[in-house]
């Protein structure tokens, strides 16, 4: 045997994607992300995944979720937390006490909240005082495009729905920065503050009411147009929950058009292959749960986010429903924990070890950890299960890599993983490598989110 073909067979060293896969595999992976680049552009908000996800569960069949009613093999039910989350589950052929396999990714990504009193005028400009959720680059969200989405509860209970700022002729909105040649002060500042919180203040409007005389008479006449527009008052601002997030559409990266540059890929890159992968399968052998869940990029608190026990819940229903507790249940079973990892940018080598980082078009990335220095919240895959994830990967044919977050000093980041290792659920990150995690505007590769629904598709039916 030569000295390549040795090294062939005992290296590690994953490939470029469409090298190891057939050509009508590639042209699958393109078809797959122009769903994949629309469902972006309509779920911009967890509310918005919410909907489109409750819609499409309902055409393929998907009925409201009955606690009293016993399921049979093959039927398909959903779950809605509050218009935030989603659980899809498919009910399969062998009992609950052996287990179910769940796929767990959050629907919510950075942007920026509007505070409870947001509406203000300044020298005559409206504005909205913003605080922004997540981790974010705060200067990313200067100087570019801007849409309000969201909704208000009036005072009388009733509910508003609020989407501008993404059709075509739209007002759009947009958080000024100071020019260059009057700079030199913010130019002193540290890169993390170069914007600081309190500057992400959004312009909303600029003339007055009417030419009458009086103070604030631009915030009049927005507060006048939203009044005609949406039948609100200032008040109801306080009982609202509206997101600024970036205008852009999801559009095709590269002379090649080999990747997808949008907002949300994080974590929406995989809680859409997790959803088709519930949606492709019939009659499994063991019940598949997809739970698309809110909150996780704030740490999972609140009831929407996986530190709540909504899906605790649920697998108690079905465990009763079976004479079953859920602790019978849960202890048997097999998670993905669909998020996404940093991809290895060469622009930025320096925070990257290349021998543990992943990276785009290498497919479908598995992280044993995730926390930060010294594995810090995580709940680090114990060998049995990675080596069980593995060798079903390998056997369908998936393309896959591994991957950290980054040098073990340079910071981390966490998952809802260890939410669900908690339960004494065996689990393990799985998704899609992102570039420009967190910014308004990140890359992925269409291969590897094509790798992602084959990952997940092959995960339920195992």
């Amino acid at each position: 045997m030569s000295v390549e073909e040795l090294k062939k067979e005992l290296f590690y060293k994953p490939q470029h994607a469409s090298a190891v896969v057939e050509e009508n595999e590639v042209a699958k992976a393109d078809a797959f992300a122009e769903d994949y680049k629309k469902f972006l552009d309509n779920a911009k908000t967890e509310r918005e995944a919410v909907a489109v996800v409750l819609e499409d569960a309902k055409n393929k069949g998907f009925e409201e979720f009955n606690p009293e009613k016993q399921y049979k093999a093959g039927d398909k039910v959903y779950y809605v937390n509050r218009d935030k989350a989603i659980i899809l589950a498919v009910i399969g052929k062998k009992s609950l006490k052996e287990g179910v396999k769940i796929a767990a990714a959050h629907i919510d990504s950075p942007r920026l909240d509007l505070k409870p009193n947001p509406l203000y005028e300044s020298d005559e400009l409206a504005l909205f005082k913003t605080h922004y959720y997540g981790g974010i680059k705060k200067y990313q969200w200067v100087a570019i495009p801007l849409a309000l989405h969201g909704v208000i509860v009036k005072a009388d209970g009733s509910k508003v729905t609020v989407k501008i700022g993404e059709d075509e002729g739209e007002p759009k909105f947009v958080i000024s920065d100071i020019l260059p040649h009057l700079g030199s002060e913010q130019g002193k500042r540290t890169l993390s503050e170069g914007i600081q919180g309190e500057e992400l203040n959004v312009i909303v409007g600029s003339r007055p009411f009417k030419s009458d005389e009086g103070s604030e008479l631009v915030k009049l006449n927005i507060l006048k147009l939203l009044n005609e527009k949406y039948g609100i008052v200032e008040s109801d601002f306080l009982s609202a929950e509206l997101e600024v997030v970036p205008a852009f559409k999801a559009d095709d990266i590269g002379f090649d058009r080999g990747l997808i540059g949008s907002y949300g890929h994080d974590d929406r890159v995989c809680a859409y292959p997790a959803e088709q992968a519930i949606f492709s399968i019939e009659n499994p052998d063991y019940t598949a749960i997809t739970v698309l869940t809110d909150k996780e990029e704030t740490g999972s608190d609140g009831n929407t986010g996986l530190q709540s026990s909504y899906l605790v819940y649920f697998i108690n229903d079905l465990a009763k429903a079976n004479g079953l507790d859920g602790y019978q249940v849960l202890s048997k079973s097999e998670c993905l924990s669909a998020d996404v990892n940093s991809a290895y940018d060469p622009t930025f080598n320096s925070v990257f070890e290349k021998n543990n980082t992943s990276y785009l078009n290498k497919g479908v990335v598995i992280t044993k950890y995730t926390g930060a220095r010294g594995k810090g919240g995580t709940s680090d895959a114990s060998a049995e299960y990675m080596g069980k994830i593995r060798t079903m990967l390998d056997k369908a044919g998936v393309v896959w890599q591994i991957g950290e977050l980054g040098k073990v000093d340079a910071g981390g980041g966490g998952t809802v993983a260890k939410y669900i290792a908690n339960l004494d659920v065996d689990v393990v990150d799985l998704g899609v490598p992102v570039l420009s995690m967190h910014a308004p505007y990140e890359v992925i590769s269409k291969l590897d989110l094509y790798m992602a629904y084959r990952a997940f598709t092959e995960f339920f039916k195992q």
